[in-house]
Order: C-alpha cells, then structure tokens, then sequence
C-alpha cells in the first residue's frame, strides 16, 4: 500500500535536491529566459553533482531510471520498494520549482535516458551508460499519435538505414545521441515501431534548426532529420522481433515512466506559483482560512484554496504512478491519469496566479509569467490532454485504440 509521506530514505536528498534548485537554477531562471538557445555552463557543475549523488546511491535525475517489466516480480506480499522512479520524481519536483527548461537542459538527463532505461536489454544499458540522450518521436504530420509516424528503418546486412524527419525535439541540440522511434514495416503498423539509438556523430543525422518557443527558453528543442542514416543493428532497443500480438505495448512502456516525471514537472512549476501568491496576497492583507467554508471567504482566498485543492490532487496521482512503477505494477493508466491532471491543473494555476497578482504577475519583476509560459508546455509534450483522456478511457472500458479513437 502506498504510503502519502515521502519516504524517511529519500527526504536529505530531497531537501539536497532544493538546495541546489534554489542556488542553481532559480537564480538563473531569468537570465537564460532572455537568452534564448544559450547553453547554460552552470549546468556543468550540477550535472557533475547530480553524477555523484547517482554514484553513491543517493538518487537519480530526470529519466535515469526506467519502467522494466521483464524482471521478477516476487511474491505478492513483496516488500514495498521506493526506488528510482520515486528518487526522480521527488527530485524533478525541486528542480522544476526553480526552472522547468533548466531541468530539460541537464547533461546526461534527458528523456531519451528514460526509454533507455526502459527497453534496452543489459548489455546496451552497460554501453549505452553515461550518454545524453534526446528522444525523437514526432513528425510534421504525426502530432499526439505516436503510432502514425512514417520514419522508416530498412535492414541492411548488420546495420539499420533511417530515414525521416523528426521535430520538437528535446535537447536535440545539445544531447550526444538520440533515441528515434522508426518503423520496420509500415504495413504492420503499430507493432513495427521500435527505438534506436544514433550518436550526433553518425553520418546522416543532422539539426536542421532550433525552435524559438513561448516557454522553457533555456531549453533547446531541435528539428532533426534523418538522410540514408546508417545505425548498427545493435542499436535497436531491446527486442527487434516484430510481435503483433504484443503491438505496441514495448515501445509504449516509455511514456509509464515519462509521463509521470512530466507530471512531476508540473507540480513543481504550480507549487513555485503557489508560493509566490501566497506570499503577494498576505502583504495585501487577505486571510486564507482553511476552516472557513470558501463562500466566505474573498474571491482571492477561496481561489487560492481550490487551487492547493487541485495542486494536491495532482500531486498524489504523480506519486502513485512512480509508485506503481518502483514495484513493477502495471502504471500505464495511473501514467496517463497523472500526466492529464498535472499537466491541465499545472497550467491553470500558473495563470491564475497571474490575474491574483495583477500588474506584478504580469511583468518581469516576477517569475509568474514565465511560469505561466513554462506550464503550458507541460499539458501539450509526452501526449496532450485530450490523448491522455482517450487513454484512461481504453484503460476503463477495455477497449482497444481501434475500438475507441
């Protein structure tokens, strides 16, 4: 049963993982808000920090751990285990209270290091060991339907040919490698999609541009594309056997691990919002009262209360999905369920706080209005809202996505 506190293991890391937030990457919120595509060098000591904390045993970063369902589950009555998908989300949260596109930025953190974690087998996950990796999944005519893209991998003797074009993509720039989700088959659709890793340095992979973005400006979100780009064999993750029974399922298992660190984002981002508000209305004067019902209170104060209502709710969803995760239950649903909720109510917050705060939200003398560009992008990447909905519906109904679309 999960338990709503944060585990006694994790709570110096935690309270480490604020620290850090607040002198790296808060400080420097602003500054690499203004200047857009700017490498930030200060993520070169932190990135160094975060390494060593992984090294000792102390937690991970964003998407360092992985959902794995191929080891033992053990018993049912199992002990509970808080592990690396819980670490992660707990320190995404910190970091994301400071700065949402900082924490994108991180060397060797990026989502692409999730889907590593969790489809390679165990050789490639010892090879593929310290890389920064981007993840590519969308297409100029493929949005929220990741089983709809059309970049192609043919086989050629011991090596891969990828051809295609892949957009928004996170880090594309700055990440050493690459995981591109291409086809094998198209006429097989959904269960030919696999995942391959490509290094920056193999020949055929080009950055075409940079994206000039509403928010998470210190980030770099690249267009790539793909030209008779030759990638070993080896490179697949995981299994490279087409199995139509299982579909997508393999590929798909990414995103219950994604999707909750990007939920976790959101809570971040809203609880920094929520700080801030409640600090702006008590110099105003307004009492919030939590044993007064909210039609007594002023406008400011029971929308301040609702929104730590939904901040909470969130906030609970996200855990239970890494929870999930940690003991190797199925999270797919409770994934989806978290990322819709946090990703709707994280961008709410964030412009409300805005029209609490007046004037002062809406100018650069405060970081509510970045926060308020921030969120929005954090209901739309790893599956907007409308298809997290339609996936918690299958989930609920049983329904497959040819049955219900």
């Amino acid at each position: 049963m999960i338990n709503l506190e944060t585990p006694r293991k994790f709570r110096p890391f935690v309270k480490q993982a604020h620290q850090v937030a607040e002198e790296f990457l808060r400080v420097n919120s602003r500054k690499y808000d203004l200047a857009e595509h700017a490498y930030p060098k200060e993520l070169d000591l932190l990135a160094a920090l975060v390494d060593g904390m992984g090294d000792s045993g102390q937690g991970q970063g964003a998407g360092a751990a992985g959902v794995r369902r191929d080891e033992d589950d053990g018993e049912k009555n199992a002990k509970v285990k808080n592990g690396t998908n819980m670490s992660s989300l707990l320190s995404i949260i910190e970091m994301c209270w400071a700065d949402v596109g900082l924490l994108l930025s991180m060397p060797r953190q990026g989502l692409g290091n999730s889907a590593i974690a969790s489809v390679a087998n165990e050789e490639q996950l010892e090879r593929f060991k310290g890389t920064w990796a981007a993840m590519a999944i969308t297409e100029p005519s493929t949005g929220s339907d990741s089983a709809a893209i059309t970049t192609t991998a043919v086989k050629d003797g011991d090596a891969y040919i990828l051809n295609g074009e892949k957009i928004y993509v996170t880090s594309g720039d700055r990440a050493d490698s690459v995981v591109v989700w291409a086809t094998l088959d198209k006429s097989l659709g959904r269960a030919a999609i696999k995942s391959f890793l490509v290094t920056k340095d193999t020949p055929g992979i080009r950055v075409e541009r940079l994206e000039h973005k509403l928010g998470i400006r210190a980030s770099d979100t690249a267009v790539i594309l793909l030209d008779n780009c030759r990638v070993p064999a080896e490179n697949l993750l995981g299994n490279a056997e087409i199995d139509t029974k299982q579909g997508f399922a393999g590929a798909m298992a990414t995103f219950d691990n994604t999707r909750p660190l990007v939920a976790g984002m959101a809570v971040g981002c809203a609880r920094a919002a929520l700080e801030d508000i409640r600090v702006l209305l008590e110099e105003a004067g307004v009492e919030i009262d939590y044993d007064r019902p909210l039609q007594t209170q002023s406008y400011a104060a029971a929308t301040f209360i609702s929104m730590e209502a939904d901040w909470e709710a969130a906030l609970l969803l996200t855990l239970e999905a890494a929870w999930l995760a940690d003991n190797r239950k199925p999270n797919s649903m409770e994934a989806s369920m978290a990322k819709a909720k946090a990703g709707r109510v994280g961008n709410e917050i964030t412009l409300r706080c805005v029209e609490l705060a007046g004037t002062l939200g809406y100018s650069e003398g405060s970081l509510l209005e970045k926060w308020s560009r921030d969120s929005k992008i954090l209901d739309i990447f790893e599956g907007t809202q409308q298809i997290q909905q339609l996936i918690v519906a299958r989930r609920l109904l049983g329904l497959s996505s040819t049955e219900l679309r």
